[in-house]
């Protein structure tokens, strides 16, 4: 079987898209969680010197945070690989999947707090909003590296995989558009 292409994986790894090629749907996501990673790297950083640190900085990361950890990462997980997870049996309630739901609706509720205080200039609120958004998603990424995805892995056939990835690209062409991967990798390296 020939294998899908990904567009992020390509993307997270250099751009090289046309080339990359994986087998698992699971290997893009946790290659959007090394780049999400990297911008909470940069996110800690803007906290600990969250008086002085230029708002136009907080405004990157958290446009990032909005629209490649959010829109593109997490909705592909909500709509797509939670969704297929069900179908074999891994429960929402009471769940893994119930628990990351949770826990990208708290994520969410930091980034709206961090929006709102890079409007007022209230950089305790940024620090504070920041600190808890960065010790969840870190948190976060973890169980989901270490455990649902495992969970993906174990269950899912080599076809399911195939056609996850063909959804994750489509979701990514029809939910967010081209050269959305590389405006978003080039504010990552601005942040960092």
């Amino acid at each position: 079987m020939q294998n899908a292409k990904a567009t992020c994986t390509g993307a997270c790894h250099g751009g090289e898209h046309d080339l990359q090629r994986v087998e698992r749907s699971t290997e893009v996501l946790t290659a959007e969680h090394r780049i999400i990673e990297t911008v909470l790297e940069a996110l800690e950083k803007l906290a600990q010197t969250a008086e002085t640190s230029a708002l136009a900085d907080w405004a990157k990361a958290i446009d990032f945070l909005r629209n490649f950890a959010d829109k593109c990462h997490h909705l592909k997980e909500e709509t797509l690989l939670f969704p297929t997870l069900e179908e074999h049996g891994i429960p929402r309630e009471g769940g893994p999947i119930g628990m990351m739901l949770a826990e990208h609706e708290e994520g969410r509720g930091f980034v709206r707090a961090m929006a709102a205080a890079v409007d007022t200039g209230a950089r305790d609120v940024l620090r504070r909003e920041a600190t808890a958004y960065i010790r969840l998603l870190r948190q976060h990424i973890l169980k989901e590296d270490e455990v649902l995805f495992q969970m993906a892995d174990s269950i899912l056939s080599a076809e399911e995989q195939q056609k996850l990835l063909r959804d994750f690209e489509e979701h990514e062409l029809r939910e967010i558009g081209p050269g959305f991967h590389e405006k978003y990798l080039q504010i990552a390296r601005d942040l960092t």
